[in-house]
């Protein structure tokens, strides 16, 4: 891919968070600074955690509007800016190919299981060979890449090219979200500690989404 169109990291992490949130959230998509600041700053479903001040999103905001990955929309009668994506535009890319964008943007390299998992709620891939068929255009224009199996796993990853120093292709996953190797009978599929850890993150990302728009309508 070429060097000038790559992200940094925090300019990653933003375009994942708004690309997660259109297709997650979308009653409250466009997002606001402080919105995506904390979608940046989730404890689950990022690798890395980070801790981004709300200064660096908004510099990286700019930063990706410039280059024609985010835009910035006016609400009528809306007080806040709001910002939105414009990857299916910019980068020619359709609704599977964003979610698997956003989740390798939030998380680094991932088995398609992996993937299939972690897209869910975005997008219901119907197996694993579903990823590898929205996958294969991606990685043809650059934009991904298929990589060996980590170690101690069977199973190919895949990994985003728009920054690549976000997850180091060559590096095996993080204690905490390295999952046991698949057994041949289930390679590339995730395990079932797995499965429940992503289902544990995503009640409680969805009790803090809740918690926040019954606090936004008063009650």
């Amino acid at each position: 891919m070429d060097e000038d169109l790559q992200l940094d990291e925090v300019e990653a992490r933003v375009l994942g968070v708004l690309v997660e949130k259109q297709l997650t959230t979308p009653d409250q998509y466009p997002l606001t600074v402080n919105a995506t600041t904390s979608g940046c700053n989730q404890k689950s479903n990022r690798d890395p955690v980070m801790d981004i001040a709300e200064s660096q999103v908004q510099h990286s905001l700019e930063k990706l509007m410039v280059r024609g990955y985010a835009g910035l929309v006016h609400s009528a009668g809306g007080r806040t800016d709001r910002y939105r994506h414009n990857l299916a535009e910019h980068l020619k890319l359709n609704k599977p190919q964003l979610a698997l964008l956003a989740v390798m943007l939030l998380r680094g390299p991932q088995t398609a299981g992996e993937l299939k998992t972690r897209c869910a709620r975005m997008v219901d891939f119907e197996s694993p060979s579903a990823i590898d068929e929205a996958a294969a255009p991606m990685i043809e224009r650059g934009f991904a890449a298929r990589l060996a199996p980590a170690p101690g796993s069977r199973a190919a990853r895949y990994a985003q090219l728009l920054s690549p120093s976000s997850h180091p292709q060559d590096s095996a996953p993080t204690a905490a979200s390295a999952a046991p190797a698949a057994s041949p009978q289930a390679a590339g599929a995730p395990s079932l500690t797995q499965r429940v850890s992503d289902l544990e993150a995503q009640v409680t990302e969805l009790r803090t989404e809740l918690a926040r728009l019954t606090e936004q309508l008063g009650g």
